[in-house]
């Protein structure tokens, strides 16, 4: 760090943390010389309310260390520091991070460059009182022309301007000069890097664990060694990038908006930011018509009716229809929709689907009995062509609906055998189906969802969270609380978010865990297979009030698709209820949503109520070998 350079740190975390933050300091050559002067700004608790801490003529950390000597004082999603270069005459209205209340909160503010001052003072003209400036800073006039435009532009918050108008706004500020810099509501913290910077900036998201030895560069250092911060998420901004952790460098004129832990918008593209993975497909399927199998007995459209006087009464409900001045036409049957509302073909695509599981044992069994649960359902967008159980050993079996809608079979053996294979294959066409319309108010649109007495009793058991410590459940809730805050608690915003994150910060490591993993155990680790990663889900989304399930099926991948792994054996993914829309599917194992890959099998609060095959031995057995082998294929007609 040279002699005038100056450094800046910003911080978003997803929950509440303490880090512990150093700077480094050069020593002073001459007695009594002013070397550097820094400022510090937190929000403790997540208050409206931000602390700032300065000294515009420090030597050494002391009073930077005293700051943060109270650990539970010294708690905030949001921190910003600046270290300033050596100069002379500087005084708190000066020292930076500047602060300023308005619209009920703190707004704080940095800067790190020059301006032209005159041209500053001609576009901060304003009539409003509060923004006039305090010190006499081409930063602090930069602030306030920035407060001056969200006033104006009627919003209370960051998230409340819209992220192309926020850009234009540092625009206007770029060109009078070099303008790195970071603002931030208390929720939001949004840094710009100026095209006439003769410095850089750098941002990463630090995910855990962390380093016991934490963060370190030049001009400072950083640690999350308390306790408490153990799973923290944060998304970091500075000037020299720390020795540990990816760091990447911003683009000249770019903006990076970040809330809670996470990069939520940017106006240029990170290269080295892996898309997310969607399932691959040789081809589309074909154009979506009506099907009428020989011999099956339907009557295409058009033809003749079986009885003279149905048809007779067929047309004149037609022709009465005809003659009605305004008739407001329903397909109630998303199958026979050919196309979208706006034009574009509707599609749909057909699966050979066998899943066979084989149960090998020491010595025979005697008695046992199971349930199997792998006839694919059946619904407007799904439908079973053809499903055939095979059951290698001869017993009595009960076909039933299970109170989750389940199609199973119970099935009784009281023969001895050694080897059990129970094989199911399934011909299943998977129907498109038009976008959601999220338009109409019944349809809500934020968290907490306001649901009806009557949904509230039946959504009890999809809304019920996991029994977990208490410890455990309450840093569950702050993570899926960091989701619902960073999206301004929109339901679709916050559910994607979550589906994505899970994707791109969890490993899949198949033999990682095992069914008594819990959602905490996944989130403390950060890695898991399809069935922790669903678990996971449910359990933020129950957190947040919203109804959630389990749902076991199969996944289509294809041949080149990164975790095909997952398409040979069952798959798992979430389904949400929003209400007046139905249940919806998220896959967060694949970061995607639930569409044509996929074919539903059961359903269930978790994964016992949807397991597809499950059994009870009353004698004999011994050790159990276990296989399971899924192909999924496309069919093409």
């Amino acid at each position: 760090m040279s002699a005038i350079s100056s450094d800046i740190l910003a911080f978003s975390f997803d929950g509440l943390s303490s880090p512990a933050i150093d700077l480094k300091f050069r020593k002073a050559s001459v007695k009594g010389e002013h070397t550097l002067g820094w400022g510090l700004t937190w929000y403790p608790g997540d208050s409206k309310a931000a602390v700032v801490a300065k000294d515009p003529s420090a030597r050494d950390t002391k009073s930077l260390h005293g700051a943060m000597g109270d650990w539970d004082t010294f708690r905030s999603t949001v921190f910003m520091c600046k270290v300033r270069g050596a100069a002379s005459g500087y005084t708190h209205l000066e020292t930076q991070p500047f602060s300023r209340s308005f619209a009920g909160h703190d707004w704080v503010f940095m800067h790190n460059g020059d301006l032209d001052k005159t041209a500053m003072q001609r576009l901060h003209f304003n009539k409003s009182i509060f923004l006039e400036p305090l010190g006499r800073t081409d930063s602090e006039l930069a602030f306030c022309f920035l407060l001056g435009k969200v006033q104006d532009y009627g919003a209370r918050t960051l998230a409340d301007v819209d992220n192309q108008v926020l850009l234009s706004w540092f625009l206007q500020l770029d060109d009078m000069g070099s303008a790195d810099m970071i603002i931030s509501d208390g929720t939001t913290v949004a840094a710009f890097y100026g095209s006439q910077s003769e410095t850089r900036m750098y941002y990463s998201r630090l995910k855990p664990p962390h380093g016991e030895a934490g963060y370190h560069s030049a001009p400072a250092s950083f640690a999350l060694n308390n306790p408490r911060d153990t799973f923290r998420t944060a998304l970091v901004f500075c000037s020299a990038p720390f020795k540990e952790g990816d760091w990447k460098p911003m683009q000249k004129g770019q903006l990076v908006i970040a809330r809670r832990g996470a990069l939520v918008w940017s106006n240029k593209r990170d290269d080295k930011r892996p898309p997310a993975q969607q399932p691959m497909h040789e081809q589309d399927g074909h154009l979506q018509g009506m099907v009428v199998p020989p011999g099956s007995g339907r009557a295409a459209p058009g033809g003749a009716f079986a009885d003279q006087q149905a048809q007779a009464q067929q047309l004149s409900i037609l022709q009465s229809l005809q003659q009605m001045k305004s008739v407001q036409h329903n397909i109630l049957n998303v199958r026979s929709l050919t196309h979208t509302p706006d034009g574009s073909p509707l599609t749909y695509r057909l699966y050979d689907v066998v899943h066979s599981t084989e149960y090998a044992y020491e010595n025979e069994v005697e008695h046992s009995t199971h349930s199997f649960r792998l006839m694919p359902m059946e619904d407007s967008t799904q439908e079973v062509l053809n499903s055939t159980l095979s059951i290698s050993a001869e017993g009595e079996d009960m076909r039933f609906e299970d109170v989750f809608g389940n199609q199973t079979i119970h099935y009784s053996i009281n023969k001895p055998y050694k080897r059990l294979t129970v094989s199911c294959r399934s011909l299943v066409k998977i129907y498109g189906r038009a976008p959601d319309d999220m338009a109409p108010d019944k349809r809500q649109h934020f968290i907490p969802l306001a649901l009806m007495p009557w949904q509230q009793v039946m959504m009890e058991p999809y809304l019920r969270s996991p029994e977990l410590p208490e410890t455990q459940i309450q840093e569950l809730l702050v993570y899926a609380m960091s989701f619902a805050e960073r999206n301004g608690r929109h339901l679709m915003d916050t559910l994607n978010d979550i589906n994505q994150t899970i994707y791109r910060d969890f490993r899949y490591v198949p033999g990682s865990t095992s069914l008594k993993t819990t959602p905490f155990n996944v989130y403390a680790s950060r890695e898991g297979v399809c069935q922790d990663f669903s678990n996971l889900f449910i359990c933020l989304a129950r957190l947040l009030g919203v109804p959630a399930r389990y749902r076991v099926g199969y996944v289509f991948t294809g041949a080149n698709y990164e975790n095909k792994m997952q398409s040979d054996a069952s798959h798992a993914w979430v389904e949400i209820y929003i209400p007046y829309l139905g249940w919806r599917g998220f896959d967060p194992t694949n970061g995607i949503l639930v569409t044509q890959d996929h074919v539903r099998v059961a359903c269930g609060r978790n994964y016992l109520d949807a397991t597809p095959t499950s059994g009870t031995i009353y004698r004999g057995g011994g050790k159990e070998t276990l296989r399971v082998q899924v192909t999924m294929n496309e069919v093409f007609n």
